[in-house]
């Protein structure tokens, strides 16, 4: 337990809950200092999700998308911005999941997803931790030039901190683009806290594309975003668009895809170029892509927690994650490779849900479920609350203390 005096000109004061901090004075505390706050803060919270002043607090969700919103302060990432997509006081008998968006995107791409008929039965039985990459929220307003946009290792690093704060003991991450990048590095940092990571996406060098990324984005100087830059955010989400200029205006034109109609194609293209100018704030965008095109490379050779490569033979990272795949255990990964399709969560849900499916059930999660084409009898000695509740007896059940979250308050 930390004590009140190990932080200089910190005191108790009776009339407030907690311990209260205004800004000026937590800006003023080091990264230790902070760190010591925000624990001895969430372990005098009552109920794990009672939001705190200042270090934690509850906003509404303006889409109306998800039952929580918070905004959680870290040390290194500031203000991060988490969507709950479920019922959180039933997270012992779900299985958990931890979402990171990818570049041009936030959190309601996710959300898409897990909405599509495909994954009825497994939003049924779960929850899931949307998290926003800081400056990414709908209508957020531009981060301030004193404020260092962090690296994609210490984003991955500091997701640590939304699972404490959530009470979260053991999550499945699945992220895509920039976010697969995000989580598999907090799976390296933390693999006691995440049983497997679903990778979407998921580039582990800083070649390829990466070089394309650099001089395009280089010349970006405005708030706005110009159309050749939209036109390479467009080509990096879904893979191989060809762009036809006609009387000034861009038309979309794709090769045909068994799982996506040409309509739903030109419908899902108009959805990301209206949020991509619409409720996003560019400035803040291009901070994440500056951060996607610095990355330093991903090892995850050697990687504890389970692996789900996924993507599609449209994206233009597919020959990337194919080597990638050949160069990891394969114990410990499987690999997900869908034909004609470059945004496999929007274009080829279906699929990604099967796996999705088959991969947790590896992990002993969402048991309850049968595997897809399977009709399974359940024992009546059974409840479906008890075929849910996540097996894990297959890991450490007494992990470190810098792995474990903070106790439950009852």
């Amino acid at each position: 337990m930390f004590r009140p005096s190990l932080f200089r000109g910190l005191s108790l004061d009776d009339s407030h809950s907690g311990y209260e901090l205004d800004r000026s004075r937590r800006a003023s505390l080091s990264a230790e200092q902070r760190r010591k706050l925000s624990m001895l803060r969430t372990s005098s919270i009552p109920s794990p999700l009672t939001p705190v002043s200042h270090i934690y607090h509850l906003v509404p969700c303006p889409r109306k998308c998800c039952h929580q919103k918070y905004v959680v302060s870290t040390d290194r990432s500031g203000d991060i911005h988490v969507h709950v997509q479920g019922d959180l006081s039933q997270q012992d008998k779900r299985c958990v999941f931890l979402t990171v968006h990818d570049l041009g995107t936030n959190h309601s791409s996710l959300v898409d997803f897990v909405n599509s008929p495909a994954m009825t039965e497994i939003k049924e039985r779960s929850c899931f931790i949307h998290v926003d990459v800081p400056g990414h929220e709908e209508n957020s307003p531009d981060l301030p030039d004193s404020y260092q946009f962090p690296s994609l290792q210490t984003l991955g690093e500091d997701l640590i901190t939304v699972l404490d704060f959530l009470q979260i003991r053991y999550a499945v991450g699945l992220g895509e683009g920039a976010g697969a990048n995000v989580l598999a590095r907090c799976g390296l940092a933390h693999p006691r806290r995440l049983l497997g990571l679903i990778l979407v996406n998921c580039t582990a060098s800083t070649s390829s594309v990466a070089d394309a990324f650099r001089s395009r984005f280089s010349r970006w100087r405005g708030a706005d975003i110009s159309q050749s830059e939209e036109d390479f955010l467009i080509y990096h989400k879904f893979g191989h668009v060809s762009f036809v200029r006609a009387h000034l205006d861009y038309r979309y034109q794709q090769i045909t895809s068994e799982c996506c109609s040409a309509g739903e194609r030109e419908r899902t293209l108009a959805e990301y170029r209206s949020r991509l100018r619409g409720n996003l704030n560019t400035h803040n965008i291009k901070q994440y892509v500056k951060a996607f095109i610095n990355r330093k490379d991903l090892l995850l050779k050697g990687c504890q927690p389970d692996i789900l490569l996924i993507t599609g033979t449209l994206s233009p990272y597919s020959s990337v994650i194919e080597k990638l795949y050949k160069e990891l255990d394969r114990d410990k990964v499987t690999i997900l490779k869908v034909e004609k399709v470059g945004d496999v969560l929007a274009e080829s849900p279906a699929k990604v849900a099967q796996s999705l499916l088959l991969f947790c059930q590896g992990q002993g999660l969402l048991t309850s479920l049968p595997p897809p084409g399977v009709e399974r009898r359940m024992s009546r000695a059974m409840s479906m609350e008890e075929y849910d509740k996540p097996n894990i007896r297959r890991l450490s059940l007494t992990p470190s203390v810098s792995e474990s979250p903070p106790p439950r308050k009852l």
